[in-house]
């Protein structure tokens, strides 16, 4: 057959329907719905600022038990950052998703709170630092992908601006995951007031050069470059949570907050911006954040890594853990004060020491003085004229 018949053939199959590579979407599409999907989701905040409540709204289940007031203040106590897990799997469709909330109690909770964002910028790399050891494995079968994809950065409602630990908190941490920053609370706020906050907040993210997720915007698809600039204009999301259900004056029953004015709904657009964020976090955008982790944070820390460090070479621990730096300085102090006082039991000794000796030499020389007079004595009967003096000089 020659050249000229094969592009006929060919054009001829384009015509009627193609050799089928249309059908790969279809292929991907089952092969994805077979295997699932991993999706880790941290959140970060002060206590108090609904993070548990958000996560239970947003799964529409309890994955995470609300602690009560007691607990909550004997945590306080510990004056540590604690890194939790809580594991689910979400079926929808015969699509499974194998989610994984990472919740931080502790962060912020503190008057001096200097360096508490470590143990969750150290928790995120070291996800990635597992996952890149898995990789120079031999054998790569069962990988265990528990790279951050989203971190949730709650912000207290306090009506002002970003605090100064807001700001170093999310600089470390937007430089190594995908950050969202959610504003908790949102029904403390005013209307007018929420804009402002919103206002503020952006205003400082943007002159601090804190690295926040952005959606992709696509031009091809008018209604998704429409739902993405909705999204982007939407940020700092403004949330609401509550996993209780209230009857609105209209008799609909919904998921809200109950006040003497109204109701606060919270998958109301005009009330709050959760059915953004739940949209942004799992119907429009999960992918996006998978791909973004492993393109563009993975990839940064897998290069950096490997300019760095030899194949198969262990990662060098820090030393600058906030935890063990206290720990460190509470075993130097309690060193100091050891040997402190030991020195002090040591000259104490010394001077007992001394003391005695000036004693006994004390008590010689008192003998030796006592022998001499002997022995003068004796010189002295000696030389006497006594017959005895006679013997004795035999």
């Amino acid at each position: 057959m020659s050249a000229s018949d094969a592009n006929s053939s060919t054009k001829s199959q384009a015509s009627t329907g193609g050799i089928g590579i249309a059908n790969l979407p279809n292929q991907l599409h089952k092969i994805v719905t077979k295997k699932g999907t991993n999706f880790s989701l941290m959140v970060v905040g002060e206590s108090g600022t609904g993070k548990t409540t958000f996560i239970n709204t947003l799964l529409t289940t309890e994955l995470i038990e609300p602690l009560d007031d007691a607990n909550r203040r004997k945590k306080q106590l510990d004056k540590t950052v604690d890194i939790n897990i809580h594991k689910a799997e979400l079926e929808e469709k015969m699509f499974n998703v194998k989610l994984n909330v990472v919740d931080t109690p502790g962060f912020g909770d503190y008057v001096d709170n200097n360096d508490c964002w470590l143990p969750v910028v150290d928790f995120i790399e070291n996800q990635y630092e597992q996952y890149l050891r898995q990789e120079q494995q031999p054998v790569r079968k069962g990988v265990v992908d528990m790279r951050v994809h989203a971190c949730l950065y709650f912000i207290r409602p306090n009506g002002h601006t970003l605090k100064p630990l807001d700001v170093r908190a999310m600089k470390a941490i937007g430089a190594r995951v995908n950050l969202i920053p959610v504003i908790a609370k949102a029904d403390t706020l005013s209307p007018a007031a929420l804009r402002q906050f919103k206002k503020r907040v952006m205003d400082v993210i943007d002159a601090q050069s804190i690295r926040i997720y952005q959606p992709p915007i696509e031009t091809e698809d008018e209604h998704s470059l429409q739902r993405n600039k909705d999204i982007i204009s939407a940020m700092p999301f403004a949330i609401i949570g509550s996993d209780k259900e209230v009857r609105t004056e209209d008799g609909r029953l919904v998921k809200g907050r109950l006040y003497p004015w109204g109701v606060a709904e919270v998958e109301n657009d005009q009330h709050c911006d959760f059915k953004k964020l739940r949209s942004l976090l799992i119907r429009t955008h999960m992918l996006d954040l998978i791909s973004t982790t492993e393109e563009i944070h993975y990839d940064k820390y897998r290069i950096t890594q490997m300019k760095t460090r030899k194949f198969g070479e262990p990662k060098l621990k820090k030393a600058d853990n906030k935890k063990f730096r206290e720990e460190e300085d509470s075993l130097r102090s309690r060193f100091t004060e050891k040997v402190k006082l030991e020195e002090n039991r040591f000259r104490q000794w010394e001077q007992r020491l001394i003391a005695e000796r000036d004693r006994l030499n004390k008590d010689l020389e008192q003998e030796h003085n006592l022998v001499k007079q002997l022995e003068s004595e004796i010189e002295a009967i000696a030389n006497s004229g006594s017959p005895n003096g006679k013997f004795f000089r035999k």
